[in-house]
């Protein structure tokens, strides 16, 4: 068993190109809907054209992945080219593309059921699930909500998935939607336009999704214009800026642990927390002096930063009547190369995990006053996303690999698999309970979304053995072995460090 150990500093590597910088508003309409679409008719000129053009939107297509390449693991119940297996049944993988690869042949196998056999404890759990492939728009963020998945693109729309089957749609009138957060009714969504939209979920109807808002609201920029002590400077563009609004992407939302604050980070160098009951934004902090790549709200009152200026911020939440008041406690980070993605281990939250730009992951221990326990080296690119599930860890990375990490119980972590199969840098992660999770092993469904434009669904178990190392890995770190997939670049864009 190979313990993954060690410190290095890397370049930068990659970084999103379809950032449209915060709107310029030329004046305050009546209502907010029109003042949404007054943005949009300059875009809408602009793409009149090439739309008439492109011919009709590809239709959706569900395709099973059968390349080996794809499944670190392929034997046992949970390969999709074994007929008799319930998964290959998967609405994700029901409709076969015509394009796609015909199934490998398998040995015949008997059905498949609940209760575990002996063939099944010694196949490995670790294997793709299914695609979802729509040729709408890239991939930038994912949430897993009960039975509900929740996924965004640059298509602007918000489409609800369950059951892995398409369940509702709804969508924005501008702007990628780079995160999502669901609350107790609410699902808010921040996109590349600076602003966040909120909406409000039928409770009659859980399909039904309808916007009630867009934060920063339409009475904040009334009331906030009036007074010119509500501006600040945006040094970029030597111009004055209402203080309550993101000027340029939200990277990340988060919620605190009671669901009565929203917390949004941007590449405006700040983040903000909103109350949640009538959207008031009651702080804007000058976090750090570039990018906000990523933002976490610990259970403590705890609030993490993630910056493209190389560091990772705690903050320290106060309440202070209806209100929060937030204050700089340390920095537990400082390096040369972006920090790109953060999480920590819920609900325990006793291990904050910090990706990087040089395919690094730091991890702190919060019950040791938040001392360094070390870092995982396991990608060849930029860590662009984390997630965690009981005592595992998952990496999501610009070299197109997801690592799968387990922690003991001495937090020394390990390396179980490299899930590969995503053809462009996974930009997004979100974990579930599988439900047929035992008392001995705990199983997760783990959705990953990627800048190839598809959403990919993983089965993984904490039980499954440690990938093996050659020996030519041994002698660099133990890094684990990746399989071949296709190359991605992002040469021409490795100046900046926002992701």
């Amino acid at each position: 068993m190979s313990i993954m150990r060690s410190t290095s500093k890397g370049r930068r590597i990659f970084t999103e190109d379809n950032n449209k910088r915060g709107q310029k508003f030329d004046r305050l309409k009546n209502s907010e809907r029109d003042f949404e679409v007054e943005e949009d008719k300059l875009i809408i000129h602009r793409r009149r054209h090439s739309d008439a053009s492109a011919g009709p939107t590809s239709p959706p297509r569900f395709d099973v992945d059968t390349d080996p390449l794809m499944v670190l693991d392929t034997a046992g119940p949970y390969d999709l080219s074994n007929t008799n297996s319930p998964y290959s049944r998967s609405p994700w993988s029901r409709h076969m593309n015509s394009s796609s690869p015909p199934p490998r042949a398998a040995p015949p196998s008997p059905p498949h059921h609940h209760s575990h056999s002996a063939d099944e404890s010694n196949a490995s759990p670790n294997a793709l699930i299914g695609s979802l492939i729509r040729e709408e728009g890239h991939i930038y963020s994912l949430a897993v909500a009960g039975e509900l998945l929740y996924t965004g693109s640059d298509s602007k729309n918000i489409r609800v998935w369950k059951d892995r089957q398409e369940f509702s749609t709804f969508k924005a009138n501008y702007g990628l939607v780079k995160a999502i957060v669901v609350g107790e009714d609410k699902v808010f969504t921040g996109h590349n336009d600076g602003k966040i939209r909120v909406w409000k979920v039928s409770a009659k109807n859980g399909g039904i999704h309808k916007r009630i808002d867009t934060i920063p609201t339409l009475k904040d920029y009334l009331k906030g214009s009036m007074n010119p002590k509500n501006f600040a400077d945006d040094q970029r563009r030597s111009r004055k800026v209402l203080w309550s609004k993101h000027y340029d992407a939200i990277s990340c939302l988060g919620l605190s642990d009671d669901g009565g604050f929203l917390y949004s980070a941007s590449w405006d160098k700040t983040f903000k927390v909103w109350r949640v009951s009538d959207f008031k934004c009651l702080e804007s902090i000058n976090a750090h002096d570039d990018a906000v790549n990523s933002l976490v709200v610990s259970l403590d009152g705890l609030v993490f930063t993630g910056s493209a200026d190389g560091t990772m911020k705690v903050w320290r939440r106060e309440l202070q009547g209806k209100g929060t008041k937030h204050f700089f406690s340390q920095t537990l980070l400082k390096q040369e190369c972006a920090v790109t993605a953060l999480a920590v281990n819920f609900p325990e939250v006793t291990f904050l995990y910090a990706g990087s730009s040089d395919g690094i992951v730091n991890f702190w221990d919060t019950e040791k006053s938040l001392s360094h326990g070390g870092d995982l080296k396991g990608h060849k690119l930029a860590v662009l996303c984390l997630a965690t599930a009981g005592n595992l860890v998952f990496s999501g990375s610009a070299d197109m690999g997801i690592c799968v990490w387990k922690r003991s119980e001495e937090a020394e972590h390990t390396c179980l698999s490299v899930l590969t199969g995503h053809t462009g840098p996974v930009k997004c992660l979100a974990v579930e309970k599988d439900p047929e999770s035992t008392s001995t092993e705990q199983r997760w469904i783990v959705y990953s979304g990627s800048l190839d434009k598809s959403v990919k669904a993983w089965k993984v178990s904490d039980q499954a053995p440690t990938m093996a190392n050659n020996k030519d890995d041994e002698q660099h770190n133990s890094k684990p072995t990746f399989n071949k997939a296709p190359s991605y670049s992002s040469r021409g864009k490795m100046g900046s460090r926002r992701y």
